[in-house]
């Protein structure tokens, strides 16, 4: 599972050009793409605010997702994130599926975003290459998204998780069988909560599948047994001889 970030700081930057993070990118952000990063292309609509502060609007961001993939290339870009509606399906569905059909035109994979309820209206399948698991907290840890992701695997679909910032939460992405997941965790304290991600990362075993430098963080080494010395070998005491008293006779041999 690849973990995709803001590029927050010289370390977290380097992660990225080895290829052990993403880099997600936005409208709003401003920040270049790493040198031989893997980038996908977030929409701006829920924003650092939930509210879509950051969308620039239509006809803005299409210009900026152009620009993005011809700047950093088509093959480096894991997905690009059609416009929705947080938390709304049906707003959802009718905001993503004219873009999903420009975003694939850009020759990058169409992402879209499954909100609460999108069950009920059902999913365009056929429309979409990755399954942007996003919608409220209690409804992208329960049954129905875990069954949808379940699905999307099963139809050959990346599957992606959003708003992943504990140990917990990617463990469960992990579970769901997620290529990918992002979250805010590094732009507060990069320094501090890189080798924790790293770490974490680690335990559930790193596989950035939906990149060709696909690869497992070693296991942690452990210190080899240190030999135990064998127990000295002990002397055996010589008996002292038996004192003879003057007049009594050798019991044995001589003194």
């Amino acid at each position: 599972m690849l973990y995709l970030a803001t590029p927050s700081g010289p370390d977290v930057r380097a992660a990225m050009s080895a290829g052990h993070l993403g880099c997600m990118t936005t409208p709003a952000q401003g920040n270049r793409v790493p040198p031989g990063a893997w980038y996908a292309c977030d929409n701006g609509r829920f924003g650092c605010d939930g509210k879509g502060r950051n969308w620039p609007g239509l006809a803005e961001w299409r210009a900026w997702l152009t620009r993005t993939v011809t700047r950093y290339g088509p093959d480096r870009c894991l997905w690009a994130l059609a416009p929705d509606v947080p938390f709304e399906a049906a707003g959802t569905l009718a905001d993503s599926l004219p873009e999903l059909v420009f975003i694939r035109s850009l020759g990058v994979p169409a992402a879209f975003a499954a909100q609460d309820g999108c069950d009920v209206l059902g999913l365009p399948w056929d429309a979409f290459d990755v399954l942007f698991l996003a919608g409220s907290t209690e409804w992208k840890l329960g049954p129905v998204a875990e069954r949808l992701a379940r699905e999307a695997k099963a139809r050959g679909k990346r599957v992606h998780m959003g708003r992943v910032n504990s140990r917990r939460r990617l463990g469960i992405a992990g579970w769901l069988g997620a290529d990918s997941c992002d979250g805010t965790y590094l732009a507060f304290g990069p320094n501090r909560n890189l080798p924790k991600l790293l770490g974490w990362l680690g335990e559930i075993g790193h596989a950035p599948s939906l990149c060709a430098t696909d690869q497992h963080m070693p296991a942690p080494r452990r210190p080899a047994p240190r030999p135990r010395p064998a127990p000295a070998a002990r002397a055996t005491p010589h008996p002292e001889p038996i004192p003879v008293l003057p007049g009594q006779a050798l019991l044995w041999g001589t003194p």
